[in-house]
């Protein structure tokens, strides 16, 4: 069926370019019973997308806060496309598209989501093959954040790491997270946290850790760094407001605004200023032994100002894929924001999630979203909420919440904890938390080989069941998910110890008993239990 757009296509001079490129509207009604994936991944619990959906987004300077990418894919076998951002709106039984930089591409392939996903990931993000450090798979990652949040120290750290060992749990990537150097773009140790971080890094890796550090792009004004990087014209740079300003003739520093106040920012469009920032992450590792790094910040939205000149002209977006390229040489990689790299081997967590209910319930639609846009190797947030006030003093913690969510994490790509499961759980539900590790470990061998085919074939990992079971009524199941083609993953997502079974057709075995498919159950799900359901 071919697809009926409305192209309107001419040639104007971008506004972050000088290339000349095509300004694209398209206007799609949407088809009986149509379903659609993509565009921002923060919004996966929103999808998909249908004729009764009220949805508009713009991905030009993207705030989402998560991985984005001009990809939407229906599960008629239609997808769409476009190599710059583009706005994006549901309503009325029909899909809105434009773009102001780039031609906007459709088409059809095949007749299902996974036919319409083959063709964009072949055509637009191949996968690398490649990978991160396994590591960041085959053993649960530990993040500080939540118990040291902007305290990280050798004293701390080193305590979490033995801590991880005396509970029983296997050792892993361990995260040290913001404030571990005196200032932001000085990429060396504060010596009163961190005394001899070669010692203590050392003294990791012997427990079988490995570590990454926490990173941004921004500089602290008017510090040491901040004064090499002005003179060598390496940072973004501020026009005062005058568009005749190009590079060549502004040298005053931009100032952004981000959660930890204003900063300048590394302009990652001058490859002096990649070959800058990948030599002092070099040096981390040659001088301490630091293993990688966690790529935070990097959002489009935090370039998206008028004053912006860079030393090439790029979008708000493209400044973000300048960041994310970065990651590329550093196997132990995480990043939160992303622009388009679908295929590649980039760790891609969700944003940081409140400790509730309601967020927990977005674990499975968001991280099916990422994977649907091309990221293989996706984790879901951290264990129990990465959101830091929801574990400042004073506040509730729900026990059960915290094993309910390491049960989401346990058969992902990736399960990260952050704060402490043996400081907060009492025996049952700490027990209880230890033994979906354990499950996870049990099965990493199927979960190896799902990712290893993932990464040469661009297959999402963990998949809808619209994705392995087209058209059966599957589309709107948010709380289920396949990981792979053979193994269906139902979590508990609510406070209830009872929850709603889909099993699609087939000969399905869990708990030792073999269920038929094409029937709904209601089960009780124990609190130390997990439904995995094998298709046999």
């Amino acid at each position: 069926m071919k697809i009926k757009i409305i192209l309107l296509a001419f040639f104007i001079t971008c506004t972050f370019g000088t290339k000349m490129n095509a300004q694209s509207t398209v206007s799609l009604p949407l088809l009986a019973g149509e379903q659609w994936w993509g565009g921002a991944g923060q919004f996966g619990y929103k999808m998909p997308f249908n004729e009764k959906s009220d949805f508009k987004f713009n991905l030009l300077g993207d705030s989402s806060q998560n991985q984005s990418v001009s990809l939407l894919l229906s599960n008629k076998g239609r997808w769409i496309w476009c190599d710059a951002p583009f706005s994006y709106a549901f309503k009325n039984n029909s899909l809105t598209l434009h773009s102001d930089s780039a031609e906007i591409q459709s088409g059809v392939a095949g007749k299902n989501l996974a036919t319409a996903y083959a063709y964009a990931s072949q055509h637009y993000f191949p996968a690398s093959g490649n990978w991160p450090d396994p590591l960041l798979i085959t053993a649960p990652q530990y993040n500080l954040w939540i118990e040291l949040q902007y305290n990280p120290n050798q004293k701390d750290v080193l305590q979490y790491a033995t801590d991880v060992l005396k509970q029983g749990l296997p050792a892993g990537v361990l995260m040290i997270d913001d404030n571990w150097s005196n200032y932001y773009g000085e990429f060396d140790f504060n010596r009163k946290r961190f005394p001899d971080a070669r010692q203590a890094i050392a003294k990791l890796h012997e427990q079988g850790f490995k570590v990454m550090l926490w990173i941004s792009p921004f500089i602290s004004p008017d510090s040491e760094v901040f004064r090499e990087l002005q003179e060598k014209k390496l940072m973004l740079l501020d026009n005062d407001g005058n568009a005749k300003k190009d590079w060549n003739t502004t040298q005053k520093p931009l100032l952004i605004e981000w959660w930890n106040g204003y900063s300048a920012c590394l302009d990652l469009t001058n490859p002096k200023t990649q070959k800058w920032l990948t030599e002092k992450l070099q040096f981390l590792q040659k001088e301490y032994g630091v293993d990688g790094f966690k790529f935070d910040a990097g959002d489009a939205y935090f370039y998206n100002s008028t004053k912006l000149v860079s030393f090439r002209k790029a979008t708000p977006n493209e400044h973000s894929e300048e960041w994310a390229k970065i990651g590329l040489s550093f196997p132990l990689n995480e990043y939160r924001a992303m622009w388009k790299m679908g295929g590649q081997p980039l760790v891609q967590r969700l944003a940081d999630k409140s400790h509730s209910w309601k967020d927990l319930q977005m674990l499975v639609p968001n991280t099916i979203a990422q994977q649907l846009l091309g990221y293989t190797f996706t984790c879901p947030d951290m264990i129990g909420g990465g959101s830091f006030g929801s574990f400042l003093p004073g506040a509730k913690i729900n026990q059960k919440l915290i094993v309910r969510s390491a049960q989401v994490h346990a058969l992902m790509p990736m399960m990260q904890f952050s704060v402490a499961p043996w400081r907060i759980l009492d025996t049952e539900h700490l027990n209880a938390t230890k033994e979906v590790v354990a499950l996870r470990q049990k099965m990493m061998p199927e979960l190896m080989a799902i990712l290893k085919d993932g990464a040469v074939t661009g297959e999402p990992v963990l998949r809808p069941l619209e994705y392995n079971y087209p058209n059966q009524g599957f589309e709107n199941i948010k709380d289920e998910f396949m990981l792979g083609t053979n193994i269906l993953v139902a979590p508990v997502v609510t406070e209830e110890d009872e929850r709603t079974i889909v099993l699609p057709k087939g000969n399905w075995f869990y708990q030792n008993k073999k269920w038929q498919g094409g029937k709904t159950y209601v089960i009780k799900v124990a609190l130390n239990e997990l439904p995995v359901f094998i298709k046999k």
